[in-house]
């Protein structure tokens, strides 16, 4: 019997690495033509492949969307008062906006989307900036609303930011508003600000009841800006809501229904006056 050749394992004396260069070639040419295949997009193609990915991994028929900003040492809300129910065909997966969102009406759409993603992370590092406020910043809530960009400046049992009963604020608290003062300054938006109480279950003073305190407080605050340099023109109001709009619903006697909401508002922007020669 003829002795077996060494190396001839693969018969005629082949070499094994010949097979697996054949198919690294054959993956190679695959990857290359589902490259050109989608290099010119063909949209029942992409409609095929999505349809496959969907039967594949399922697909998402709720989705919770981002701008709400809860920080840490604030009770979180269970039902949040500026959320909005969402139909499953109108949701997205993808956090940019569509061409649907960039047509609502629901106000106006700002030139850049991300506009008061950047004013909210200007404000937040002016907080940051100040470590002897680095507390104080903790009850301050930053959240996008259809109405704009909420800064919500909220009590916490135990840290308030007004002396109970007292339409001016602790210093602490005035320090913490002329920083933010930097920043609201450089931004291009109208401002409202409103003064809220919490439920009381204490009678108040005599012919100063919860809503002019809270006017008042609010109008504290804008003296604050408009001293640090806010334009007086960007405030668009100032207003007392008393315990009208609690920022917890469920919950109408937490100290952080105490608060001062300042407003960046979103509007669209003036139409052009045709001057006549």
């Amino acid at each position: 019997m003829a002795r077996k050749k060494k190396g001839d394992g693969h018969g005629g004396g082949g070499h094994g690495w010949f097979v697996t260069f054949a198919d690294l070639m054959g993956l190679l040419v695959a990857f290359f033509v589902m490259l050109v295949a989608f290099s010119n997009q063909d949209q029942k193609k992409l409609q095929i492949v999505a349809g496959s990915m969907r039967e594949a991994f399922g697909t998402q028929s709720a989705i919770r969307y981002s701008g709400i900003v809860e920080i840490d040492g604030l009770p979180t809300r269970p039902r949040l008062k500026n959320a909005d129910k969402i139909k499953p065909e109108d949701s997205s997966a993808t956090p940019s906006p569509d061409e649907k969102s960039r047509n609502s009406n629901f106000g106006a759409r700002l030139d850049n989307d991300g506009a008061f993603a950047l004013a909210s992370a200007s404000l937040r590092q002016a907080m940051q900036d100040m470590p002897e406020i680095a507390e104080l910043s903790k009850q301050v809530m930053i959240e996008e609303t259809k109405q704009g960009l909420n800064i919500e400046l909220t009590d916490q049992n135990g840290s308030s930011m007004f002396p109970e009963g007292s339409k001016e604020p602790f210093e602490r608290t005035r320090r913490l508003v002329q920083r933010l003062s930097g920043s609201l300054k450089k931004l291009p938006y109208r401002i409202n600000i409103a003064g809220h109480t919490a439920a009381s279950k204490q009678p108040g003073r005599p012919n100063y009841g919860p809503w002019e305190l809270s006017a008042d407080r609010a109008n504290s605050i804008r003296k604050i800006l408009e001293e640090e340099g806010v334009p007086t023109a960007n405030f668009s109001m100032v207003a007392g809501r008393a315990d009208t709009d609690p920022l917890f619903p469920d919950d109408p006697f937490v100290a952080a229904n105490r608060r001062v909401t300042i407003t960046l508002l979103r509007e669209a922007p003036p139409l052009p006056i045709n001057l006549k020669p």
